[in-house]
């Protein structure tokens, strides 16, 4: 994403804090939609007839189509008009909540939640950029402090706001509940933002985002059938076949065009590759620990999705205030020192939640798991980022810091397919309570592997430099 350093314009626009309410809206509402259908999802399974494994596609389906096209999102706001994008995506993500919640099958809501994905991989980036092209110096800087509060506050109210629309609502507002978000963001948008697009910008667009996509989308659906069909099946050999064909058509296809999506020698950088990394297992532990949490309070314990919303929040909340200590620490600790005790941290809490049993409380069996993982996820977003960008040139830094953001993404979704596998393939046909729980300690099993290999990734990756790098600007979550 190519974002000038001044503004198109010499005065400064006076509908400026007006414009930000409505950018930082959207953020907020994109931010809480990756989250909001976790409380939701016993539900939606019950009503439309998912199976257990299938499921998990309701989040996997938009974070794919997320992550895997923010870039490609950022490249085409820039080249065809950031506010016009921005309100077609907008009416686009209205368009898609609705039919969400009017869905009346498994695949008419995968479908629409892919929609979905997409419309948030335009909107989140050109939002990003009209904030840029608004506000200069410290302005600016405010600005950009604001839309990362409302990135988090998305996240953490996702807890807030899901758990009483799917208790006393249904699961279906989930979703309705961005149609007139979305109707207030178009009504307003004309009147609050400039057109802009990028300024000597070159280039089309290439198809890389388009294949890696498709990829990770092979990858995850040959995971998630394994329980039905096994390893040797010809459908996952298939798709395992396909997924490293597609991937490699993907590089083929950025080393040889002139003006690439993702330019290969930005991966030379080991520290690039490992905070990248570690970003992608964070948003792996994150999701995939939020996930079977959510279901075990619900579907073992018994406790409805209000209470499972607020009794969660303590590691929302843990994750902000470390987040925030984190950013004063890491200039004398180092990246590498902060991401794997983060790593730790989270594998540690999961392998408390590995005691749960069948007649178990929230304050044995899942108080102590999220103290202990919520500090790690500020510490990991932080980490992941500075050593990421720390060392990128400043033409990159866009294009850096968007496909830090999308590895979130893309990391959040496989770790929702690997957990909810591995869940599925331990309970098998049973949904006793036992068998439940069994089960869902298996997937916490597998977050604990997966920390570990992320905290030994971040060891043989990243330095021990302690020079702290300035702040990153995302554009996702």
């Amino acid at each position: 994403m190519d974002i000038p350093s001044k503004n198109f314009s010499a005065a400064p626009d006076p509908r400026r804090w007006i414009a930000l309410a409505v950018l930082c809206v959207a953020f907020f509402m994109v931010c809480l939609d990756g989250q909001i259908v976790l409380l939701a999802l016993p539900s939606i399974e019950a009503q439309l007839g998912f199976t257990p494994s299938a499921v998990q596609w309701v989040m996997s389906a938009y974070m794919l189509a997320l992550g895997g096209l923010l870039l490609l999102g950022g490249r085409v706001s820039d080249l065809l008009g950031r506010r016009r994008l921005f309100m077609a995506s907008t009416a686009a993500f209205l368009v898609a909540s609705l039919a969400c919640g009017l869905s009346g099958n498994p695949g008419f809501l995968i479908g629409a939640r892919v929609v979905q994905g997409i419309a948030a991989a335009v909107l989140t980036p050109s939002a990003l950029s009209i904030l840029m092209t608004t506000f200069e110096g410290n302005e600016r800087n405010r600005a950009l402090g604001l839309w990362s509060a409302m990135g988090a506050g998305g996240a953490t109210a996702a807890l807030l706001v899901g758990g009483p629309l799917a208790d006393w609502l249904g699961w279906r507002w989930v979703f309705f509940i961005n149609v007139p978000i979305c109707a207030m963001i178009l009504g307003l948008s004309p009147f609050t933002l400039r057109e802009s697009r990028a300024i000597g910008s070159r280039g089309g667009f290439d198809l890389g985002a388009v294949t890696i996509t498709a990829a990770l989308v092979a990858f995850v659906l040959a995971i998630t059938e394994v329980p039905s069909v096994g390893w040797a099946h010809p459908q996952t050999l298939g798709l395992l076949g396909a997924t490293l064909g597609l991937f490699g058509a993907f590089v083929l296809i950025e080393r040889r065009v002139n003006n690439p999506l993702v330019p290969l020698a930005i991966f030379r950088s080991r520290s690039f590759v490992g905070g990248n990394l570690t970003m992608l297992f964070a948003g792996a532990l994150v999701f995939g620990m939020a996930l079977l949490v959510s279901l075990y309070a619900q579907k073992v314990l018994g406790y409805s999705p209000l209470v499972v919303g607020l009794g969660t929040m303590i590691y929302a909340i843990l994750s902000i205030v470390s987040s925030t200590l984190t950013g004063k620490w890491i200039g004398r600790a180092g990246a590498r020192a902060i991401a794997v005790i983060a790593m730790l941290l989270m594998g540690a809490g999961c392998a408390l939640f590995t005691f749960i049993v069948p007649e178990g409380t929230y304050l044995a069996h899942l108080l102590p798991g999220l103290i202990a993982f919520g500090p790690g996820i500020g510490m990991a977003a932080v980490a992941g980022s500075v050593a990421a960008l720390s060392k990128v040139k400043e033409a990159d830094a866009g294009l850096a810091s968007g496909i830090n953001s999308a590895m979130f993404q893309i990391g959040a979704a496989l770790g929702v397919a690997i957990t909810a596998t591995v869940a599925v393939s331990m309970t098998g046909t049973s949904d006793t309570p036992a068998a439940l729980t069994a089960g869902y300690a298996a997937g916490f099993w597998a977050c604990v592997i997966i920390a570990a290999t992320g905290a030994t990734l971040a060891l043989l990756l990243l330095s021990r430099d302690r020079t702290p790098a300035p702040a990153p600007v995302h554009v996702g979550v």
